[in-house]
């Protein structure tokens, strides 16, 4: 813990000193068991795959893994400790929330000096980071010869973060470390010596005025002692927790907890075991929903220094979380008469920050041909009705009553048998109140087609073939794709003959007819055999040898982190992966040609060596995936070495080919049809 200790500020202290600040154990946790207040049936375990004899610590929530503390073993040596600077790392984690391989987190913010702990806005483009004093490139030292520690901000920018700035508080005769900015982006709370405390280290706060930083307020003597309080981190619940030597506990740093979402701050309690040890405890965070948290000790058992550990409890909330929720009422009317509709069904989705709902269940997969013959896959929301059945629905005056969180974004689907589906997007980000969600019904002037594309003599689907529907009176054609599954839906206006013709390459053309000439609206299924020319292509539901482009995966500003919410083709591809579970593929990164060739190359590597782990933690086996870098190698238009292009031309080339080595799945004989070879 000693770096750690010098990295905060607290080798102004002599360990003796410390150690008599020490006080008896506070029973303030036996009053938090009692009450429920935190849970200590949570599994603890080592992150394995980044701890190491150094120093990793002050974990903290990012993109699809967590950015932490620690040093490089051959980096440049702090003269004060005898070891290296800390630096910031970036760790992916996998599908249980266990941190995989370490790579350095930014260029731009690790320095030739010390970084530590840091904090995100909550949409990822703002960062509040810890860092020595810097002037000129190099550290700065003030009247006691010593360099304090400043929190610096920084903004997202096209490659890395850059605008770094010292924000007004800090000061060349204290320092101020440890940042934590509060899920609405307006507090930001920091540990600070700065005079006026109430010991060494207290906790503080600023709120943020316009582009500017109110002056810094102290939590107070109901949070600080005459110790040392660091390593705040603020929940959405409104619950502070935080490190101190100051109130007494099992050893060394203890981890608190208070409530500071009211006008009455203070009665820290004491997390107890198994959070708590009798080495040094810091750094908790515990992501939103309260399931999974990570935390930093020094813990006997652990690969020496600080280590990060994480826990959970089964997927339970470890606090008694009490969401600020909304009550919300839906009212669905008919579109062209406003009279109330009764038991329409209602779907609430939650919007992530792009703008998909959540949920693997609301998508269907779909494979476009490009115009080089690959194929560009796309997620398509499906239609109400193929969705699981609505748990709500309205009374007899229209209406449905339920709750919705504050500051989320949902997507409210309202179907009815009879009308078309009806959906209004509706944030409660900044409001207050009851909800009201007025949806308007139209009522069906068309005839629901239910449409199947099967394999004749098979009762397997034929997915990606491509449909053609053509009014036999009036010659209008409307051209779709069936979806993995073989289907396909559509409206077809009342009064009218059609043909249905299906094509697929390795088929024959297959065609069926209906009418809407007679009736009410109502549903109509319709089901085209496509007769295949080997048996093989029926256990081939997309070819081997296909090659499927991904264009619009997002990557952060070393470009090899894939960000969170940006990946919803890897997510159509781990669906696809399930749905087929033969299929075995190659991933394939491409770059630009703008840099380095022997950049983009190691780029293109660790592209692709990332997005076949982001599979993997969304449950695909390893070795069903193969992962290369092409670099710059294989450019689709002009813009090569030396060519001047857009960021349009360069974007281009920027893409994830997914080329099938391996599909042979199973097929289901109709024995009922027949033969379809004749023999």
């Amino acid at each position: 813990m000693k770096n750690t200790l010098f990295l905060i500020g607290l080798f102004v202290l002599p360990f003796a000193l410390l150690a008599q600040q020490q006080r008896s154990k506070s029973k303030s946790s036996d009053k938090l068991y009692e009450k429920g207040g935190i849970k200590t049936q949570v599994s603890m375990e080592s992150a394995l795959g980044i701890n190491s004899s150094n120093d990793e610590f002050s974990p903290t929530f990012y993109q699809n893994g967590i950015v932490y503390v620690s040093y490089h073993k051959n980096g440049p040596i702090d003269p004060k400790t005898g070891k290296p600077f800390f630096n910031l790392f970036f760790a992916e984690t996998d599908a249980m929330g266990m941190p995989q391989k370490a790579r350095d987190f930014s260029l731009q913010i690790n320095s030739q000096v010390h970084e530590g702990p840091v904090s995100f806005s909550k949409d990822g483009n703002l960062l509040y980071f810890t860092r020595n004093n810097l002037e000129g490139g190099l550290p700065k030292t003030n009247s006691h010869k010593k360099v304090p520690l400043k929190i610096y901000e920084a903004r997202r920018g096209k490659y890395d973060w850059e605008g770094i700035k010292s924000l007004p508080f800090n000061s060349d005769e204290y320092s101020c470390v440890h940042p934590s900015l509060a899920p609405d982006g307006y507090r930001l709370f920091f540990a600070s010596n700065m005079p006026g405390g109430y010991g060494g280290y207290d906790l503080y706060f600023a709120e943020k005025k316009t582009d500017n930083w109110s002056k810094p307020v102290n939590l107070g003597s109901g949070i600080n002692t005459k110790g040392n309080e660091l390593f705040p981190f603020i929940h959405e619940s409104g619950l502070l927790f935080y490190s101190s030597n100051g109130l007494g506990g099992k050893g060394g740093l203890d981890l608190f907890m208070a409530d500071v979402s009211g006008e009455d701050w203070g009665n820290p309690e004491n997390l107890g075991v198994p959070y708590n040890s009798d080495g040094d405890d810091l750094g908790f965070i515990l992501n939103a929903d309260a399931t999974k948290g990570y935390l930093a000790s020094s813990r006997r058992g652990g690969y020496g220094g600080d280590d990060i550990y994480v826990f959970e409890a089964g997927g339970e909330p470890i606090i008694e979380m009490e969401k600020v929720m909304l009550s919300a009422m839906v009212v669905a009317y008919d579109e062209r008469t406003s009279e109330r509709i009764t038991n329409a069904g209602i779907r609430i989705l939650q919007r992530t920050e792009d703008g998909f709902a959540e949920g693997e269940k609301i998508y269907d997969v779909e494979m476009m041909p490009s115009e080089s013959g690959e194929l560009l896959m796309k997620l398509v929301r499906k239609d109400a009705d193929e969705m699981e059945e609505p748990t709500i629905f309205t009374n007899l005056n229209g209406e449905a009553v339920f709750n919705m969180v504050k500051d989320r974004s949902y997507i409210v689907l309202v179907s009815k048998e009879g009308y078309e589906s009806g959906e209004i997007m509706h944030s409660t980000d900044g409001q207050f109140g009851a909800q009201t969600i007025r949806v308007p019904l139209r009522p069906k002037d068309c005839t629901s087609l239910n449409g199947l594309v099967s394999a004749s003599g098979y009762r397997n689907g034929v997915p990606n073939a491509d449909i053609r529907i053509l009014n036999l009176a009036t010659g209008h054609q409307t051209e779709l794709r069936s979806n993995a599954d073989g289907q396909f839906d559509y409206c077809l206006p009342i009064g009218y003959d059609y043909s249905i013709t299906a094509v697929k390459d390795g088929y024959k053309e297959g065609k069926t007819t209906l009418s809407t000439a007679i009736g009410n609206p109502h549903n109509v299924d319709a089901t085209v055999r496509l007769v295949p020319l080997e048996k093989e292509v029926v256990r081939e539901p997309i070819r081997e040898g296909s090659v499927i482009v991904l264009e619009n995966i997002y990557y952060d500003f070393d470009k090899y982190f894939i960000r969170k919410g940006a990946a919803e083709e890897l997510d159509a591809l781990a669906q696809l992966m399930k749905k087929y579970p033969s299929m075995e593929v190659q991933l394939i990164a491409h770059t630009d040609s703008q840099g380095d060739d022997d950049y983009n190359l190691e780029l293109s590597v660790k592209r692709a060596d990332s997005a076949r782990r982001y599979l993997i933690q969304k449950g695909i086996a390893g070795y069903r995936i193969e992962a290369y870098g092409h670099g710059e190698q294989d450019i689709r238009n002009r813009c090569v070495n030396g060519v001047d292009c857009s960021d349009e031309e360069h974007q281009y080339n920027r893409r994830m080919e997914v080329k099938v080595m391996r599909i042979d799945e199973p097929v289901e004989v109709e024995y009922d049809e027949g033969k379809p070879f004749g023999n």
